[in-house]
């Protein structure tokens, strides 16, 4: 019998250390052909937009599918191979881990391992995973945090700091969150790029998480262009919805050969380093292989500890 997890129960089901284990299982799993995405597509709905994305795991025997977008609905339809839908999750905190899961595991197979100076431009509720997720593979001696409401950046940096047990400090200018970083992550709603590509550190690697849409910029075409790797989660999606990458290749200033996906590099397949000074990139759209990953997980913690409602099907 299926069961439905709320979001009070997914948040307790779900952290980020056993996270970025399962994404990393997930993506070796998606380079070696035996997990398969279904990018976004969004669909047009009295003027907002209806989103659905499904991803297999045929290794692992699961699969699914989520939909949002349309009023508050964020819902996860997780699937088990010879048993049908054995759950129904609330989708937000999934999304918001998985995302910065991602990024932790980008970190972990791209930046030096070195790596210990992190800026953050944005600090939304998104920002805080990608933090906590880097924190996770990196042993970070400081961390800038930049975002454009100084109150909003001084309570951000508190609430951080106090979760991380060290210091979060607030930066005046996204240029300061850049500036002598060995780790950069953006992760705002921008349309336009954040910071000056030229600031970059060589040797940094970048993770650019808050955009998905052709139409926005996080990155300016000095950042991209300057990168040595550039990874993505799904280079299919990417071609569809990562502005960052879509403005350059349209303008002639790279090509999409240069983009490799995530998967291979997680799986040992090829390097996500080439040199200690190269600049490298995470450009993540965020995909269903994500999500089932980290449902399939929480589904299997709430049946040992016997959580969540049964439905009746």
């Amino acid at each position: 019998m299926a069961i439905y997890l709320d979001e009070a129960q997914v948040t307790e089901l779900l952290d980020m250390e056993s996270c970025i284990r399962v994404l990393e299982g997930a993506f070796t799993d998606k380079a070696e052909g035996e997990a398969a995405v279904l990018p976004r597509r969004r669909l047009p709905f009295r003027g907002a937009r209806f989103m659905i994305m499904a991803s297999t795991m045929s290794r692992q025997g699961w699969y699914g599918f989520k939909v949002y977008g349309v009023g508050h609905g964020h819902e996860m339809v997780l699937y088990k191979a010879g048993e049908g839908i054995v759950a129904v999750l609330s989708a937000r905190r999934i999304g918001q881990v998985r995302t910065g899961a991602a990024s932790g595991l980008a970190t972990k197979v791209m930046a030096r391992a070195d790596a210990r100076h992190l800026g953050c431009i944005g600090t939304g509720r998104q920002a805080e995973t990608q933090i906590l997720a880097v924190a996770q593979v990196r042993k970070l001696e400081s961390i800038h945090v930049y975002g454009r409401d100084a109150q909003k950046r001084q309570a951000f940096a508190d609430r951080m700091s106090a979760l991380l047990k060290q210091e979060v400090r607030p930066v005046e200018a996204s240029a300061d969150a850049v500036k002598g970083r060995d780790i950069v992550i953006t992760m705002t709603n921008a349309s336009q790029p954040v910071f000056d590509g030229k600031l970059l550190e060589p040797g940094t690697h970048v993770n650019a998480a808050g955009s998905n849409s052709r139409l926005n910029r996080e990155l300016d075409e000095i950042a991209v262009t300057r990168a040595g790797t550039i990874a993505t989660d799904d280079l299919e999606g990417a071609k569809l919805e990562c502005g960052d990458l879509v403005w350059p290749v349209e303008r002639g200033l790279m090509a999409w050969d240069k983009v490799c996906e995530l998967a291979p590099i997680v799986a040992g397949r090829m390097v996500g380093r080439r040199s200690e000074d190269e600049i490298t990139l995470f450009e993540s759209q965020g995909i269903a292989l994500e999500d089932v990953a980290a449902a399939s997980l929480i589904y299997e913690r709430a049946l040992e500890r016997g959580m969540g409602i049964k439905l009746p099907f």
